[in-house]
């Protein structure tokens, strides 16, 4: 089956531009609601998420209605995987995890991702060890 999942992040805006699309994607149910997108507790998305079994899609009309981050998707997307089911947006092409050129867009995505964390990380540990050699203290000034 073929799930869709429509957002706005206000009162004042409609999904019914979201919901004519997916449905003449094929969707046969399409989720939808209103929350902005950093909120993490939205409740239709985590139904959205609970109806899919083995074979099943989700899609959506543009990333930004599922994720405001790359580690967002990446974890929504594995989550998904993990429940054998498929994803599309139908705004972004290369976000089709049931082809298999959609699942190395993710591979090479997901990798870009690891790979800006580890950097990240290398440099918080770089600043550290240059503070402690300074002998300063983390956080801010000190001073009485």
């Amino acid at each position: 089956m073929i799930y869709g999942y429509a957002r706005v992040s206000t009162d004042g805006q409609s999904v019914d531009a979201q919901l004519r699309q997916l449905i003449k994607a094929g969707c046969k149910k399409v989720f939808r609601e209103v929350a902005g997108g950093a909120r993490t507790d939205r409740a239709q998305f985590r139904r959205a998420l609970d109806q899919l079994a083995p074979g099943d899609v989700l899609m959506v009309t543009r990333l930004d209605r599922l994720a405001r981050s790359t580690r967002e998707l990446l974890n929504t997307l594995a989550a998904i995987t993990a429940k054998e089911a498929g994803f599309r947006s139908l705004g972004d092409t290369w976000a089709d995890i049931t082809t298999p050129h959609g699942r190395l867009m993710l591979a090479v995505v997901g990798g870009l991702a690891e790979f800006e964390r580890d950097l990240i990380h290398a440099r918080a540990g770089e600043g550290r060890s240059r503070t402690k050699s300074r002998e300063q203290h983390m956080g801010g000034d000190r001073r009485s």
